[in-house]
């Protein structure tokens, strides 16, 4: 009879290195009255002060906050532009006076100021290798503010040498990107998601024949518009409408202002499906069959009663494409993208039932059907849900999978295993006991007893393990490779 296998210590190095939310992170965010009569009222009492008063408002107001943003003058322009079709007359008015009015209908928002969690870690894109044994990183992370909204912020560093890691100081500006009006949809990837949705009807086929085969929401617009015009108006047709228009809003893309450095950029939520925000973003450095590489994160869109999972995409963490994800599969938080194809299919993880891990394939990213389970809770420490902690990182012995475990006084830990590289519904390794559980001084927070990730690294046969704390803060570890494969319990579990 074989001796029952016991795990090897694994040696965790702490760094010592945390991130807190800071409360003086601001950001600019638009002010919006309960009204248009309201706003109207606002302007016209703007528009009566003499203009001596009006310039030494504006200077007030820019003394003020000029050293908490960057280029203020131009972000109460770009306000004012917004809200100008409220005004009561055309009466010409100066630059100073639509600046004091832009800034009546701006304030700041304090992105971080309840938490700052959840991080994922990924090579940078524009230098990933900085010398020798280093490596540029960007580090991904979830902030949560006033009414408990989720945003994504972002910070920059070096791995290496070794197993270190060294955080660029933050920077004194943060700034959101706007929704840009001139996304474009394809038509028949558009016309895929209707079907999916069970929006499929006569009115939404018509209003797809009157554009091209890229169109922007704009033409999309007046293409329904057109339909209710020329037709007779139905509920069902009103349901159909509201339903398209719901999803081309969903499915957007954001540009940084290029003067904006990467850990100045917050993606603070835009449409209605993350309203209440945008959660646990796990980014991969995706790697193309043909060699050309992308970074894709899935993430939680939740509008205040409903978790919905969703896509980004971006190249170089300036521009950001934001992408609805369909079919039956597309259930429950955390699905985690495999870094690369698989035999020609993307792959994914996911916990379609919030308890087990699952494993799909598909020909296309934005589209998921059939789960395989692959995991289910096994161990004391995660015998209430099984699920990841980010994407799979690829290594010699097989896929590792950071997997996350609810345990007793829903206490969660970070766990690992271990997939096949060619066929990863074999679980060829697994942890029988924690990698990482919250120590002493990392209980206590908005969550009490919670670590959590949604992305490691690994360098120099190293994983860089940051993870949350609490969900309040940030932590890190480094951990050897060797000695979390020998943690292993062997397969047949």
């Amino acid at each position: 009879m074989n001796a029952p296998f016991t795990a090897p210590a694994v040696h965790v190095k702490r760094t010592g290195l945390k991130l807190l939310p800071d409360n003086a992170r601001v950001l600019l965010r638009p002010f919006a009255p309960r009204s248009d009569r309201q706003a109207a009222g606002i302007i016209a009492r703007v528009a009566a002060l003499p203009e001596a008063e009006v310039a030494a408002l504006l200077d007030e107001v820019c003394a003020s906050f000029s050293t908490r943003h960057r280029d203020l003058r131009a972000a109460f322009r770009r306000r004012f532009d917004q809200v100008a079709h409220l005004r009561l007359t055309d009466q010409p008015i100066s630059e100073a006076r639509r600046l004091l009015i832009g800034a009546y209908f701006t304030h700041e928002y304090s992105y971080e100021a309840a938490a700052l969690f959840n991080p994922a870690i990924v090579p940078h894109p524009e230098a990933p290798q900085a010398s020798s044994g280093t490596l540029r990183c960007v580090l991904s992370l979830r902030a949560t503010g006033e009414g408990h909204i989720s945003s994504i912020a972002f910070r920059t560093g070096v791995i290496g040498p070794g197993a270190t890691l060294t955080l660029d100081p933050p920077l004194p500006f943060s700034d959101p990107a706007p929704p840009l009006t001139t996304t474009t949809y394809e038509k028949h990837l558009f016309a895929r998601k209707l079907n999916e949705l069970g929006l499929d009807s006569e009115v939404t086929r018509q209003a797809l024949a009157r554009v091209g085969e890229a169109f922007t929401l704009a033409q999309l617009e007046g293409a329904l518009r057109n339909n209710f015009r020329n037709a007779g108006r139905r509920m069902e047709d009103d349901f159909a409408a509201r339903g398209m228009l719901l999803l081309a809003h969903s499915n957007y893309e954001i540009v940084f202002d290029p003067a904006c450095p990467l850990a100045g950029r917050v993606i603070f939520p835009n449409s209605p499906t993350e309203v209440n925000g945008i959660e646990d973003a796990r980014f991969v450095r995706f790697t193309e069959q043909d060699g050309s590489t992308k970074y894709y994160a899935t993430y939680t869109a939740y509008d205040g009663r409903i978790i919905l999972p969703q896509l980004l995409e971006t190249e170089d963490f300036r521009s950001f494409r934001f992408i609805t994800l369909n079919g039956p599969a597309v259930q429950n938080k955390g699905m985690a993208l495999f870094p690369r194809p698989i035999r020609g299919l993307y792959a994914m993880l996911s916990r379609q039932d919030g308890e087990n891990l699952y494993l799909m394939y598909s020909d296309h990213p934005h589209f998921w059907y059939e789960p395989r389970l692959i995991v289910r809770p096994t161990f004391p420490w995660e015998f209430i849900q099984v699920g990841n902690c980010g994407s799979p990182i690829e290594t010699e012995k097989g896929w590792l999978v950071l997997s996350h475990g609810v345990g007793p006084m829903r206490r969660y830990c970070i766990g690992a295993f271990l997939l096949d590289l060619d066929d990863p519904s074999r679980v060829i390794g697994r942890m029988s006991r924690p990698l990482l559980e919250p120590a002493p001084d990392e209980r206590e927070g908005y969550v009490p007893n919670v670590v959590y990730t949604c992305g490691g690294l690994v360098h120099e046969d190293h994983l860089i393990l940051p993870y949350g704390i609490a969900d309040y803060g940030v932590a890190f570890a480094t951990i050897p490779l060797t000695e979390i494969f020998r943690a292993m319990t062997r397969p047949g579990l």
